[in-house]
């Protein structure tokens, strides 16, 4: 009776792995398809401010082709490290063989900030536009980040 159970409980042990395994290439799939969106919506912000995006590699030995998408938006400075892999989306971008330390990167919690703030300056326009457009008398949408 006990070597059953023994035999139960081994055959239970050898599954689990097996089955995180899964769970974790879940999980990757899932992390590398938010990297690719990620990717495509820098790309799309790149095409969005075409007078000031700019590629320029990184440099140092765990860097390995990649490059840092630099550009300005609202007045500020903000860039953001690409892969070598998502390279391609970005073609539209000139290219600049300079160092990208030439360029100014924001600390990573200010860019957050920044970004959060132009949302709500562009919110606040795209709600002020629609009442002068008369509009005026309808309930206006609520700002992200509060009232």
């Amino acid at each position: 009776m006990d070597r059953l159970r023994l035999e139960h409980e081994l055959a239970v042990s050898r599954l689990r792995p097996a089955r995180w395994q899964q769970y974790a290439d879940a999980y990757g799939r899932r992390l590398g398809d938010a990297g690719r969106e990620r990717a495509q919506l820098l790309a799309w912000l790149a095409a969005l401010h075409p007078a000031s995006a700019v590629l320029t590699p990184l440099t140092g030995p765990d860097q390995e082709g990649a490059h840092r998408l630099c550009l300005v938006a609202g007045g500020w400075h903000l860039s953001w490290r690409i892969p070598p892999g998502d390279l391609a989306l970005f073609a539209h971008v000139p290219f600049r063989a300079e160092s990208a330390a030439a360029h100014p990167v924001p600390d990573l919690h200010d860019q957050g900030a920044l970004i959060r703030r132009h949302v709500r300056l562009l919110a606040m326009e795209g709600v002020v536009q629609a009442g002068l457009a008369g509009t005026a008398g309808e309930s206006p949408p609520t700002l992200p980040g509060g009232p």
